[in-house]
């Protein structure tokens, strides 16, 4: 599990340390099937989060703006399972805690859905609707053509999902070409590293789907995954590589909301 973290800091969460200082808590996470049973039982995988995993990241945070903060900026930044714990902080906890939220420069909760329903029903809380308006909420979940095809049920997305375009920071259907891509992170199995290349990732909203789809082809899923990957994100997802095929374009709008947020 520790590994699995590290993983998740060297594909993800590292992006963020240009710009910032990178607190990044365990926490005890809802296991996959679990998850699974829950949303097929409910529609949400909200049931299966809300108590010991939101608890734990709650805990964290207490301590994080307690002991840590200093009355600093932050950012909130999540993925997957992760983004649905963040929905719940954003909606519950900074509620309550008004004064750490005022200080938030962005929260990119990517790889689970916000949804028009949530912004409605919490009005404390905004939708981005550039590249460098701050306080706002950044989210988007990435799929292939064939999702869209098919209208494909998966676990992250949501009726009413909204998402934000990673290359031109549209919310509408303007279309964002692999040009516009500043660089994806991927593996190096060979060199046993990851880099920075062009797979061609590009990115376009279906805004009546609310997700954003690529071209880019995903690595394969190991064959013992493939089963549960597919149920929860479909055939044609992109799921595991939300940050990774848009890593750069992400580090370089994370400079630019803090330097929004400063310059304010």
């Amino acid at each position: 599990m520790v590994q699995g973290v590290v993983s998740i800091y060297m594909t993800q969460a590292n992006l963020f340390e240009e710009s910032t200082n990178l607190f990044m808590p365990y926490y005890h996470q809802a296991g996959i099937c679990y998850v699974k049973k829950v949303f097929d039982k409910t529609g949400s995988i909200e049931p299966a989060i809300s108590g010991v995993p939101y608890e734990d990241i709650t805990g964290a945070l207490d301590y994080y703006f307690e002991n840590c903060n200093g009355g600093r900026p932050f950012i909130l930044a999540s993925h997957s399972q992760g983004s649905a714990i963040a929905k719940l902080v954003l909606k519950k906890y900074f509620k309550e805690h008004s004064d750490y939220y005022r200080r938030m420069v962005a929260a990119y909760v990517i790889g689970y859905a916000i949804t028009r329903d949530d912004l409605a029903a919490n009005p404390h809380l905004k939708f981005a609707t550039g590249e460098s308006d701050t306080g706002v909420i950044i989210s988007w979940n990435t799929e292939g053509r064939k999702n869209v095809e098919q209208n494909v049920r998966t676990a992250v997305l949501l009726p009413n999902a909204i998402s934000i375009n990673p290359l031109n920071w549209k919310l509408d259907a303007t279309y964002a070409p692999a040009s516009e891509n500043l660089g994806s992170l991927m593996p190096n199995i060979e060199a046993g590293r990851y880099e920075i290349v062009d797979v061609g990732a590009d990115a376009q909203i279906v805004p009546e789907r609310g997700s954003i789809v690529t071209k880019a082809e995903m690595e394969p899923i190991p064959e013992e995954l493939l089963e549960i990957f597919n149920a929860a994100f479909g055939p044609d997802g992109r799921h595991e590589t939300d940050y990774a095929l848009y890593y750069n374009n992400i580090k370089a709008n994370v400079a630019k909301r803090v330097a929004a947020y400063l310059n304010n």
